[in-house]
């Protein structure tokens, strides 16, 4: 009798979850097609590995397997999908200037070049979505400008005088207005010290790294992960100049980004305050104080190395 009755109550309880599965399947937050407004300008190979990688959740076309159809996992696909079109739109990038286009390329191939995207969770049910190296090689490719930059006796002597006057401190403007963020520009940071040089393939820069004291001292104790507070960095960008002997070197200058560590002040952008000079006007970078999140969003790769692409490792060890 007892056990007639406990196999009741297991149907029972198997029907009541059935028939909440069931009713749970209605409960289904939007996720619609829209129409495509302006989509990347690209040569056809780099369009169909987006297509192919990318464009299920970051396009406003609704690409969705059939299991992913299903509730509980359809809300959080549903989730994952709106953040994804937040932060970036294949089908709307195309309004976009060519220059931010690039910009925000650059962003995605990192992300990829980095293992962070596609997301590994995505992966797991979708691995087709696996862009190869040789895909990642394409995209790249795309991005490294096509003709290089054609010297000129002219424009080398400019961009050398311009080297000297940065030099000598002489190219400032004053006053050079703050970051929409409120950070103040730093007017000494040709005096700090140089800790790392990099190049942008995508656009033709040169970039030396400059750190104040702070993180200097950092530096020599062997703790730049993460950094301290007060650790201050200026990096600053030149276009490249060949020399007409094969040698590239520092052409006209280009802007200086800067990076300040304060993890409670600035918690909300990963702990670091930035900001961005653009030109030898000095203008501000940034519509307003959220154009932060651009900056947290494209060094984001190297979270685990507190967002900083720079990792210099002093003689007799390694960083801690």
């Amino acid at each position: 009798m007892n056990t007639k009755r406990g196999q009741v109550g297991i149907l029972q309880f198997g029907a009541g979850v059935s028939l909440a599965l069931l009713l749970l399947q209605f409960v289904r937050p939007g996720l619609t097609s829209r129409p495509t407004t302006a989509e990347l300008e690209a040569p056809e190979p780099v369009r169909q590995i987006l297509k192919h990688s990318c464009y299920a959740c970051h396009s406003n076309e609704r690409r969705l397997s059939w299991f992913d159809e299903i509730v509980p996992a359809y809300w959080f696909v549903a989730h994952d999908v709106r953040e994804a079109r937040a932060h970036l739109n294949l089908s709307e990038l195309g309004t976009k200037s060519p220059s931010q286009q690039r910009a925000v390329m650059f962003q995605a191939v990192n992300f990829i070049r980095a293992g962070l995207m596609p997301l590994s969770s995505y992966l797991r049910l979708h691995p087709d979505a696996t862009v190869s190296p040789r895909q990642l090689a394409i995209l790249e490719e795309y991005l490294t400008p096509k003709e290089p930059v054609a010297w000129s006796a002219k424009a080398s002597e400019a961009a050398d005088t311009e080297y000297r006057k940065w030099l000598n401190k002489s190219n400032q403007r004053a006053p050079v207005q703050p970051a929409p963020n409120g950070i103040e520009f730093p007017a000494d940071y040709r005096d700090w010290k140089v800790i790392d040089s990099t190049t942008r393939f995508d656009a033709s820069t040169l970039r030396v790294i400059l750190g104040n004291d702070v993180a200097l001292q950092a530096i020599a104790d062997h703790h730049i992960n993460p950094w301290p507070d007060g650790t201050k960095f200026a990096k600053v960008g030149w276009l490249q100049q060949p020399d007409g002997n094969g040698v590239v070197q520092a052409g006209a200058f280009l802007k200086i980004g800067l990076m300040i560590k304060d993890k409670t002040k600035y918690a909300s952008t990963a702990g670091w305050g930035w900001a961005e000079w653009e030109g030898t006007e000095l203008r501000p970078y940034g519509d307003g104080a959220d154009f932060a999140g651009e900056c947290v969003t494209c060094h984001s790769p190297l979270r685990k190395n507190d967002y900083v692409y720079t990792a210099p490792i002093p003689s007799g060890g390694s960083p801690k």
